[in-house]
């Protein structure tokens, strides 16, 4: 079987299409036979070695496709099934057949296209995980720090759901983007911090950094203890009294983000459709963070 990988951790230099053999579904697994595969930042993570993998190993961490073969220990889906989750060990989507893991698995419902199902495990799962952490009431502010990229824009989305009021940082060529997604846009940079005061004179009762390094410092005083969370820079978080956002990835979260986009009530925002002869050229944009809405590989 081919699909698109690395050789050995590094730069993309390391990339490549490899020869592996066909997967077998192993205890609380599916084996599926992709039919889009979702591309993250935390694809060329893994390529540079930031999660222990040596390679050689192929890329792609969530996926949706239809249900070949089951594991030991699977209830509640058989061959023939359209699904979508997550692959065990954040690796092999790039490819015609991938592992799935069944409990982060859930049905694909007709009115949700694959390429939408796709992209719902890592970053829409995260953006929800988040807010089930936080649990801020109706009329709340959220502040999410890095709102236009993968995670923010289906946080935003999620968060408005709830009935809060939601403040984001992102670039000004984002902001258009974010106000139609019912988020109040603040620019980076030097006085974010008065400018998120101005735009929540309020206060800020939770937040997700989606950046980490100055961009998180310089926001981190305006949150309540505890109720800071960092995706992006796990340390500086903990330092600062924040923490890393506990996932679920369970079939509940990610039928509930079916449920969401199929009323169209959550837009994953798919911009992009390429195949998967052009998994390099995709992560290249996504490593280069220039990326608004999420690219979708398919075989």
């Amino acid at each position: 079987m081919r699909g698109y990988g690395f050789l050995r951790p590094g730069g993309p230099e390391q990339q490549a299409f490899l020869d592996v053999p066909e997967p077998e579904a192993g205890p609380d697994e599916l084996l599926v036979r992709v039919r889009a595969a979702g591309v993250n930042p935390g694809d060329w993570r893994v390529r540079e070695g930031s999660y222990g993998v040596e390679g050689p190993a192929v890329l792609g961490r969530e996926v949706a496709g239809t249900v070949v073969a089951t594991g030991d220990g699977v209830a509640g889906l058989v061959p023939g099934d359209e699904v979508f989750g997550g692959c065990p060990g954040m690796l092999g989507g790039w490819a015609p057949l991938a592992r799935v893991t069944a409990s982060f698995a859930a049905h694909r419902p007709d009115a949700v296209t694959p390429e939408q199902a796709a992209v719902l495990p890592v970053a829409a799962g995260t953006a929800w995980d988040t807010l089930e952490n936080l649990g801020l009431p109706p009329g709340a502010t959220l502040l999410v720090n890095g709102a236009g990229g993968g995670v923010g824009l289906p946080l935003v989305q999620l968060a408005r759901l709830r009935g809060l009021h939601v403040v984001g940082t992102a670039s000004p060529a984002k902001h258009d983007l974010l106000a139609r997604l019912g988020t109040t846009p603040v620019t980076y940079g030097e006085g974010v911090a008065d400018r998120i005061r101005a735009a929540a004179p309020g206060g800020v009762d939770g937040a997700l950094d989606l950046v980490g390094g100055d961009a998180l410092r310089a926001v981190a005083g305006l949150v309540p203890r505890g109720r800071l969370y960092s995706v992006a820079d796990k340390p500086l978080v903990a330092e600062l009294g924040g923490s890393d956002v506990p996932r679920d990835r369970s079939t509940a979260v990610l039928a509930g983000l079916a449920r969401f986009v199929a009323a169209g009530e959550l837009d994953p925002l798919v911009r992009e459709v390429r195949p998967l002869d052009e998994a390099g050229a995709a992560l290249a944009a996504v490593e280069g963070g220039h990326v608004t809405g999420k690219i979708v590989l398919v075989p």
